[in-house]
């Protein structure tokens, strides 16, 4: 090495935010915004649970049907009946239980992508940051105390009612005043 020539230094910025993003099961900003991406992730949960449990029920009932048409009876003497009914139950019970297999199947492979689909939104760096800032701002609220939120509900429910009795008393007074002009044959009180 001559000695006007420096060592190569890199400065590749590309490498660097690779490095610091990370692989696909990488949590972004770990340890911040824990409660709201909880939350999100308990939502995610329960809106997969139920897809699940309607995808899975759907499926279960309906795929016996479609994979199993029964033999038409037309003409049979009653053992020839008999001996087809007992063919078709059979049948119908081994469509039943690889309809069950199948709904399973389905339903776990759903479950699946709808888990990765949750983890990749959830890990985005834009809805990490909001979710962030969310949190943030939620531990900011002042929250009431026992005693002013018992207050506001009374107050809240007073105003319920008296909002509910004026307008029942305003539906009754235009009831009666159509009822004197003739619009209503009855009143409201009638």
């Amino acid at each position: 090495m001559e000695q006007n020539e420096l060592p190569e230094v890199r400065s590749d910025r590309s490498v660097a935010s690779r490095s610091k993003q990370g692989g696909f099961f990488t949590i972004y900003k770990k340890g911040q915004g824990y409660w709201t991406r909880m939350g999100t992730a308990l939502g995610a949960a329960l809106l997969l649970t139920v897809f699940a449990v309607f995808v899975y029920t759907e499926l279960k009932t309906r795929l016996p049907n479609w994979i199993h048409t029964p033999q038409p009876v037309e003409n049979l003497d009653a053992n020839a009946l008999a001996e087809v009914n007992r063919i078709n139950a059979a049948a119908f019970a081994q469509a039943q239980q690889t309809a069950n297999w199948v709904a399973a199947g389905v339903t776990s492979v759903l479950v699946l992508v709808g888990m990765i689909i949750t983890w990749r939104i959830i890990n985005k760096p834009s809805n990490v940051d909001f979710l962030i800032a969310t949190d943030v701002e939620m531990k900011k609220v002042n929250w009431p105390t026992r005693t002013e939120l018992i207050g506001s509900t009374r107050v809240v429910i007073f105003f319920v009612f008296l909002t509910a009795l004026i307008l029942f008393l305003i539906d009754v007074a235009t009831g009666m005043l159509f009822q004197l002009i003739g619009l209503l044959k009855f009143g409201p009180l009638n």
